[in-house]
């Protein structure tokens, strides 16, 4: 346990012998000012001195890289865990927001071959506050370059709803105490049914992307393995769901694969899905990774996939690529720097 993955009265044992007031101090320094327990200078020198050697308040990332791209507006982190296990945050800088997109397993069990955090295999679940305390490092970071991060996706490494009790827990703090509206916040599935309609029942709406990739049961059987136990029409109906239930529009992510999922009627089957819901489509040239023996679209068939989406009725952006020659770029996260066993 470290210091994110603490609640209120955990933190108030920790203080256990100082006013009351303190835990207020404390907890304000943590999620508002994003600060250390040792720079918190409101405490006394001897209070700050205790908690900066306090194993509960320690950190739970321990930084292994910081590699920029981009002009700088790019941003990854590689982090180890407690137990050597890698993790990977990423920062995009925009020029009216900044975004983190944050993991949420150490590794992924879904089995995308296309994806290197697939191929990487799978260590374990995050906790809270490893979860919590990326987005934390990744607002001091946008503070540092007089900026505010604005959005938070779950889009990193793993699938947030196989995780879904402590990815929840995060989301709540991320709202109630750093103070991010649900607007800002995105969940991003593979196409877990039973955390879409967890999601549903939720209070807070937050945003809903699924990663389909394909439109039709049999290619998506071989490119997203999950599909076999929750195939597209029962996905389609727990989307339809969430989207009535919580007034957002939902996201599908598609990585085009050359002459895989790029063809005209893999247009023709994606636009029968998303128009229906009223989805906007991210289209994602496919990053290469090793292990994946086929290539991304090539730029001018990607735009061409785009117009004739948009000529039937769909609303669709290219995703900018950003990060690929650091490994941030969507599909590469795979903490190159260190193995998920650390």
């Amino acid at each position: 346990m470290a210091r994110y993955d603490l609640a209120r009265a955990e933190l108030a044992q920790v203080l256990a012998g100082e006013p009351p007031y303190r835990v207020g101090q404390v907890w304000d320094g943590l999620y508002r000012q994003h600060r250390d327990p040792a720079e918190l200078t409101v405490l006394p020198v001897v209070l700050r001195a205790r908690l900066g050697e306090c194993e509960a308040l320690a950190p739970a990332l321990h930084l292994v890289q910081r590699q920029t791209a981009d002009r700088g507006t790019t941003v990854k982190w590689v982090w180890r865990l407690g137990d050597g296990a890698v993790i990977e945050t990423v920062l995009m800088h925009y020029p009216d927001r900044s975004t983190v997109c944050v993991s949420t397993q150490a590794g992924c069990a879904m089995g995308c071959g296309f994806c290197a955090t697939g191929q990487a295999g799978f260590r374990r679940n995050l906790s809270v506050g490893e979860i919590v305390e990326q987005v934390v490092m990744a607002c001091r970071e946008a503070e540092g370059s007089e900026r505010r991060l604005g959005n938070v996706v779950f889009m990193g490494m793993g699938e947030p709803l196989a995780n879904y009790p402590r990815v929840w827990s995060a989301i709540e703090r991320i709202h109630d105490d750093l103070g991010l509206s649900a607007r800002h916040l995105t969940v991003s599935t593979v196409g877990i049914i039973p955390g879409i309609r967890r999601l549903t029942a939720e209070a807070l709406p937050v945003n809903l992307a699924v990663s389909l990739h394909a439109a039709n049961d049999e290619l998506r059987d071989r490119l997203v393995p999950i599909n076999r136990r929750y195939p597209l029409a029962k996905l389609v109906r727990a989307c339809r769901a969430y989207v009535d239930a919580k007034g957002r529009r939902l996201s599908i992510e598609w990585a085009l694969i050359e002459g895989v999922n790029d063809r005209p009627t893999d247009v023709a089957e994606l636009a029968a899905i998303a128009v229906p819901l009223g989805a906007h489509v991210n289209l994602i040239p496919l990053n290469p990774t090793p292990g994946w023996p086929t290539t991304g679209t090539r730029p001018q068939e990607v735009r061409l996939f785009r117009d004739r989406l948009v000529s039937m009725g769909v609303n669709a952006t290219i995703r900018r690529n950003r990060g690929t020659d650091i490994d941030a770029a969507c599909g590469q996260l795979a903490a190159r720097s260190g193995t998920l066993e650390g």
